[in-house]
C-alpha cells in the first residue's frame, strides 16, 4: 500500500494537489474551499471564458463571492486551464460535470464519459479520483472503473476511485459546502480511507458508506424523497381548488403536528438540475431490471402538470374579468427556478411562458439576476421594474418569489396577481390576489 500512505500523507499535510474537473454551480465552490482550507488547486473546464474567469480572480457563480476566488488566486493557490494534459499534475481529482437527462429520459452520461477519457490518458499511480456528478447506481463501478484499469493500473493499489454525492444548494447562505455532511463511498477500504481524508480536511462532518453503489444511491434519495412529497402537496392544491378550502391554511396547520410530518409547499413546478431530473436516473436504472418506479412516474406527471395548472389559474383569472388569454399583457415575475438565484435550467417559468405565448398571450417578465433568456425563435430581455409595467399588465404572475422585487409595488400597481408561492399573504394593496387553489382574495 506504498501508493495509499504516500497519498494519505500528502492529504493530512495539505501537500496534495487537488484537480477539480468542471467549474460551474458545484465545481467552483468545491475547488474555492479547497483552496481556502490550504490546497493548491487546479480547475479544468472546456469554456475558455470560464478558465478566463477564473484566473482574473472573478466568479461567475452566485454562491461564490468573487473576492473569496481573487484572494486564492493571488496567493497561488487558485488556478485554472483548458489543458486536460495537466491531469497528471494533480493527486486528487474531483468531477463535477453535468449528468442530463438525454431527449427520451434516459442518462445522459456523455460528460462523465469525456471526463473520464481526459483522465484516463493523463493517470498516473497515486492518484485519488472521486466522482460528484449525480448519476444511477452502478456508474462509479461498472463504467469509471473498467475504463481507468484498461491500461493495466488496479483500483485499491495504484489508484483510487470513489463516489461522493454533491449536495450544493444554489442561494443557499445557511447550508454550504464546508458545513454540509458529506457522503463518500470508495470502491476499496483504501478508496475510502483516501477519500475521506480528502474530505474531512474541507468539511466538517464525513459520512462513510459501504459501496460507491450506496452513495450514488443516497443522493437520489434525497432528492426522490423531495420530489415525491412535492408531487404530493402539488396534487393536494388542485384538490383544494375543487373543494374551495385554502391549501396554505391546511398545510400550516399539519405543520403544527411536531412529528410525523415534515412540511412541503405547492408551487408551479420543479425546477433546477436536481429534483427533476434525479429521480428518473433511479426510475431508468430500475427499468433495466424490470422494476417499475410507480411512485417516482406519478410524482413526475403531477409535477410536470403544475405549469399548465398555473395557466388555467391564469385563464381562469382574466377570464372573471372579461379577458381571454389570447391578446393579454402577462407579466412573469422572475424565471429562475427558486428564489434568489439566476439559475433558470429546468425551470417551470420558461414552460408557462411558453404555453402562454402558444396560447397567444402578450408574455413579458422581470427578473433582477436573469437579464435575458434564449427561447427557439428569439432573445427576451428582462423589462425594467417600474409602476408603467405593472399598470399595463392585465395579469401578474409571481413565478419566483425573488426578495428584490418589491411586492408593495406589485400589489399597489397590479390589477390582477397570481400567488403561486404564497408571498402576499397579509400583504395590503390594490390589486386583487389569486392563490395557486381557490377564490381571490380581496383586497385589504
Amino acid at each position: 500500500m506504498i501508493q495509499k500512505d504516500a497519498l494519505l500523507h500528502k492529504i493530512e499535510s495539505k501537500n496534495a494537489k487537488v484537480g477539480v474537473l468542471g467549474l460551474g454551480y458545484v465545481g467552483l465552490p468545491v475547488i474555492t474551499a479547497f483552496a481556502e482550507a490550504g490546497f493548491t488547486t487546479l480547475g479544468f473546464d472546456v469554456l475558455e471564458s470560464v478558465v478566463d474567469l477564473v484566473r482574473s480572480g472573478k466568479s461567475h457563480v452566485g454562491d461564490v463571492m468573487p473576492e473569496a476566488v481573487s484572494s486564492m488566486v493571488e496567493v497561488g493557490r487558485l488556478d485554472a486551464t483548458t489543458d486536460f494534459g495537466r491531469l497528471s499534475e494533480v493527486d486528487a481529482i474531483i468531477i463535477c460535470v453535468p449528468t442530463p437527462l438525454g431527449k427520451t429520459g434516459d442518462p445522459d452520461v456523455s460528460y462523465i464519459m469525456r471526463a473520464l477519457e481526459a483522465i484516463r490518458k493523463n493517470l498516473r499511480p497515486g492518484q485519488l479520483i472521486v466522482l460528484e456528478s449525480t448519476t444511477y447506481p452502478g456508474t462509479t463501478r461498472e463504467l469509471l472503473q473498467p475504463e481507468l484499469e484498461g491500461d493495466g493500473l488496479i483500483v485499491g493499489e495504484d489508484f483510487f476511485l470513489a463516489f461522493s454525492p454533491e449536495r450544493v444548494d444554489p442561494g443557499n447562505t445557511t447550508w454550504t459546502f464546508t458545513n454540509t455532511a458529506k457522503v463518500v463511498g470508495g470502491l476499496t477500504e483504501a478508496c475510502r480511507q483516501l477519500s475521506t481524508a480528502l474530505y474531512g480536511s474541507v468539511i466538517d462532518e464525513v459520512v462513510t458508506v459501504s459501496s460507491p453503489e450506496a452513495a450514488e444511491l443516497t443522493k437520489l434519495l434525497e432528492n426522490t424523497f423531495r420530489a415525491v412529497n412535492i408531487g404530493l402537496v402539488n396534487e393536494m392544491a388542485m384538490i383544494t381548488d375543487r373543494l374551495g378550502i385554502d391549501i396554505w391554511e391546511v398545510v400550516n396547520a399539519a405543520a403544527t403536528k411536531p412529528y410525523g410530518f415534515m412540511r412541503f409547499t405547492p408551487g408551479p413546478g420543479l425546477g433546477g438540475h436536481c429534483i427533476p431530473i434525479d429521480p428518473h436516473y433511479l426510475a431508468w436504472k430500475m427499468r433495466t431490471l424490470q422494476y417499475r418506479t410507480r411512485f417516482i412516474e406519478l410524482a413526475s406527471e403531477v409535477n410536470a402538470e403544475m405549469p399548465r395548472y398555473l395557466v388555467s389559474r391564469i385563464a381562469q383569472a382574466l377570464n372573471e374579468h372579461d379577458k381571454p388569454v389570447k391578446g393579454s399583457r402577462v407579466l412573469l415575475l422572475g424565471v429562475a427556478y427558486k428564489a434568489n438565484v439566476g439559475d433558470i435550467r429546468e425551470s417551470p417559468a420558461l414552460d408557462i411562458l411558453e404555453l402562454l405565448r402558444s396560447d397567444g398571450a402578450i408574455v413579458s417578465y422581470h427578473d433582477p439576476f436573469v437579464p435575458s433568456i434564449n427561447l427557439d425563435s428569439s432573445t427576451l430581455q428582462s423589462e425594467p421594474f417600474t409602476k408603467d409595467l405593472l399598470r399595463n399588465s392585465d395579469i401578474v404572475v409571481i413565478t419566483t418569489d425573488h426578495k428584490k422585487i418589491g411586492y408593495d409595488l406589485v400589489l399597489e400597481h397590479a390589477p390582477i396577481v397570481l400567488d403561486p408561492r404564497d408571498g402576499l399573504r397579509g400583504k395590503r394593496g390594490r390589486a386583487l390576489v389569486y392563490p395557486i387553489a381557490g377564490p381571490p382574495r380581496v383586497p385589504n
